[in-house]
């Protein structure tokens, strides 16, 4: 999702707390390249008149990357994307792929009776379309 400023039609879910949503969108545009190492990204007043949300919850989302060491604040200036910060969000993901999705999916297989064959070949299906 690309926050340039441009009407944002964006929905944010119930499934988790808003901070955490504002994380996640940050994230995406920095893996998706809209946001690139030793970049700026949108001040917090700008974010939550983009999508219409309390700056301090914003404050509270971006607070969580700079703990992780994904972004890092410029004195005066606002926060930017850390050096490594496209292979911490990776590695953040990957770790939540396995443990919630993966393990959601193997839950709802196992009551579906599908063999891992089965599951390989649904996902290889998937990933042709």
């Amino acid at each position: 999702m690309k926050m340039n400023g441009e009407t944002m039609n964006f929905t944010f879910d119930d499934k988790q707390p808003i901070f955490q949503q504002v994380a996640d969108i940050i994230e995406d545009d920095i893996l998706n390249g809209t946001f690139r190492t030793d970049e700026q990204i949108l001040s917090v007043a700008q974010f939550s008149q983009t999508f219409q949300i309390n700056p301090a919850t914003v404050v509270k989302g971006i607070g969580l990357l700079v703990n992780e060491g994904i972004l890092y604040k410029k004195r005066g200036l606002g926060m930017y994307v850390s050096a490594d910060a496209m292979e911490k969000i990776r590695m953040k993901r990957k770790e939540r792929f396995s443990k919630k999705l993966l393990s959601d999916l193997l839950a709802e297989a196992d009551k579906l009776a599908l063999t891992t064959d089965e599951i390989i070949d649904m996902i290889k299906q998937l990933r042709e379309e």
